[in-house]
């Protein structure tokens, strides 16, 4: 069975890249600009049925936050796992996002989109985090990756 990835991104040059490599490696994208309501984004997942969700944080209707709870307290939805992408480098985000059932946070000024979506991918295949970075020094013979 595919996985399915959905996305929630207002910066388009960050929401196609990501459905672009997502789509090319085999997965099942489905995605959202957040220019939707909430109830609508909600149904959307819902219907959609994704395994992982690829979140901002900052959105212009919504505040990322809104969507994880909701996400978290719907017996159909609770399992996604959610993976924040965001420019919100603040404890108080990161422990919020924790505490509501955000598996992964990673911040935007760390990684580009190619980046991300590698550590996206190495988690959904069950490596752990260090194990992806391992795998990307040897890939590019470079030591200058930088963890979160």
């Amino acid at each position: 069975m595919t996985q399915k990835i959905f996305v929630i991104e207002d910066d388009e040059n960050i929401l196609y890249g990501l459905q672009d490599r997502f789509t090319s490696d085999g997965y099942d994208v489905d995605i959202s600009n957040a220019d939707e309501e909430l109830d609508t984004i909600v149904s959307r997942i819902r219907e959609f049925r994704p395994n992982f969700l690829v979140l901002d944080l900052l959105l212009p209707k919504h505040e990322g936050l809104e969507i994880v709870k909701r996400l978290k307290n719907d017996d159909e939805l609770s399992d996604v796992q959610v993976f924040v992408f965001t420019d919100l480098s603040d404890e108080d985000s990161r422990s919020r996002s924790v505490g509501l059932g955000v598996n992964y946070y990673f911040l935007k000024s760390d990684l580009d989109v190619n980046e991300f979506a590698d550590k996206v991918e190495g988690l959904i295949k069950g490596e752990q985090i260090e194990e992806v970075a391992e795998r990307e020094e040897e890939e590019e013979g470079g030591d200058d990756l930088v963890l979160e």
